[in-house]
């Protein structure tokens, strides 16, 4: 039968000698025998446990868990259920991950529009994930809402100018305008914005939000906290203080 030294076991499983004298002192792999100098001797069973416990280790077991498994009646069942813990563990780290990627990109974003970053604790990250999650449901909304009624005025006017129709033109304006009310209402609602001075989440007043100057990401509004007119980044409104 094949005796293997603690250098030849640790070449054959790709691990380091010191790895395989670790496992030794924690009684997870113990020589089959001593040679008469002392030097442990290994038999081929024990190249399968050793690679059995890189393996349970590669899955992110602890070596009080892989000790456990090697030393039951039923190490099949052991590890089973073992398995299953580390899956509900590893499932919660993922999400956890998940959670946290979404966050940084939420700050990285805050970091590009601001100089300070809003977030100060897992409430705050879910509170800026829902607060946008609804802003882009209003850029949506009036986007879609705006194609439609672009492409019903079009109509309208095609109507009129081929078939000499004009009442559909003439129906449809009213109806636009008022619609048009609607979303600017919506809009407004639904969004808040982020004072460049002192960093205060405002919502502004409705005559000054119709008529300011504005890009797709800001608007030139003077701050309802400390005064400061400039532009300032839109944002969502929960907890705005109106």
């Amino acid at each position: 039968m094949s005796k293997y030294s603690t250098g030849e076991m640790a070449k054959l499983c790709d691990v380091s000698v010191r790895t395989v004298q670790f496992y030794d002192t924690k009684d997870i792999l113990k020589p089959t025998e001593l040679s008469e100098g002392g030097r442990r001797l290994y038999a081929e069973a024990d190249i399968d446990k050793l690679h059995l416990i890189c393996l349970l280790r590669s899955l992110g077991l602890s070596l009080d868990s892989i000790k456990g498994i090697l030393q039951s009646k039923t190490p099949s069942k052991i590890l089973t259920l073992l398995l299953d813990e580390q899956t509900k563990q590893i499932s919660s780290e993922i999400s956890e991950k998940k959670k946290q990627l979404k966050a940084i990109g939420l700050v990285k974003e805050s970091l590009e529009n601001t100089t300070t970053i809003p977030v100060n604790s897992i409430t705050d990250i879910d509170s800026m994930m829902n607060g946008r999650n609804k802003l882009k449901k209003t850029y949506a909304v009036m986007l879609t809402v705006g194609i439609v009624l672009d492409i019903v005025q079009l109509g309208a006017l095609l109507l009129w100018i081929l078939k000499g129709i004009w009442w559909p033109f003439a129906a449809v304006i009213p109806l636009m305008l008022v619609a048009a009310a609607l979303l600017v209402k919506s809009y407004y609602a639904n969004t808040a914005y982020i004072c460049s001075d002192c960093k205060a989440k405002f919502k502004p007043r409705f005559k000054e939000f119709f008529f300011s100057k504005h890009t797709p990401k800001t608007r030139k509004l003077t701050c309802t906290k400390c005064g400061y007119q400039d532009w300032c980044v839109e944002t969502y409104p929960d907890e705005v203080q109106k």
